[in-house]
């Protein structure tokens, strides 16, 4: 059986993702690629936490432009996560995958704590560990969410599935011209001004010496390649030279 070159992983989905060609919402078919993704990810052995955004159900920043005081937009937003989180929990285990949701926002019926030696030892008994709300603070993204719990949960790489193949240096929806990179230093993403974290994630990367690589999580065997050390997608890490 072929093995995986990492132990750890923190998988990043933004909320955008499970909504498909959709608005909002969460499509059946999307959540259960990303499922089927995850799966394999734990047949290969694969220790596995995921982080998913709730952009498909509620943005803070948009419902802030709207009017809306930017901290209760916020904690919105966490709620929209924890309701991703337990939507991907539900179609886990009903492929067989044990799963642990654990929130930031305590909120006992529905989820567990967050407390990094429980969500370590749940990754040690194979388990997959879905992080909603965030932070648990406003202000910070679910991307800087999932940094700092890569981070404290010892991941060797964040990957980060988005509807896109990688890293361009224009938006490839809008620009046929788009150049895409197959590898870029942090200091790259900050001074190009890329659209691949906000800052704060990319700096505490940066800090931390913790590899990102941005693929696309609609192609289906993405992540099996990623794991068996293929080339896919954008790699951004601290130059070797």
């Amino acid at each position: 059986m072929a093995e995986a070159i990492y132990k750890r992983v923190l998988l990043k989905v933004s909320g955008e993702v499970l909504a498909g060609e959709a608005d909002f919402g969460i499509q059946p078919d999307m959540i259960d690629l990303i499922a089927e993704q995850i799966k394999e990810m734990v047949s290969l052995g694969v220790e596995t936490a995921v982080v998913i955004g709730g952009g498909n159900i509620f943005r803070g920043i948009a419902g802030s432009a709207s009017g809306m005081e930017r901290t209760s937009a916020d904690y919105m937003g966490m709620l929209a996560t924890v309701l991703n989180a337990l939507a991907l929990q539900n179609i886990l285990e009903g492929k067989g995958v044990y799963t642990r949701v654990q929130s930031a926002i305590e909120m006992k019926e529905l989820a567990e704590r967050y407390i990094r030696r429980r969500a370590i030892r749940h990754l040690e008994k194979k388990r997959v560990v879905i992080f909603a709300a965030g932070t648990g603070n406003p202000y910070f993204s679910t991307d800087t969410a999932a940094v700092l719990r890569a981070m404290e949960i010892n991941a060797d790489v964040i990957l980060k599935g988005t509807k896109v193949d990688g890293v361009y240096d224009k938006d490839p929806m809008k620009d046929a011209s788009a150049k895409k990179f197959s590898e870029l230093s942090y200091i790259d993403v900050i001074g190009k001004e890329l659209n691949v974290m906000d800052y704060t994630a990319v700096t505490l990367c940066m800090d931390n010496n913790l590899p990102l690589i941005v693929f696309s999580i609609k192609e289906k065997e993405n992540i099996r390649k990623i794991l068996l050390g293929d080339k896919v997608g954008t790699l951004v890490r601290k130059p070797t030279s």
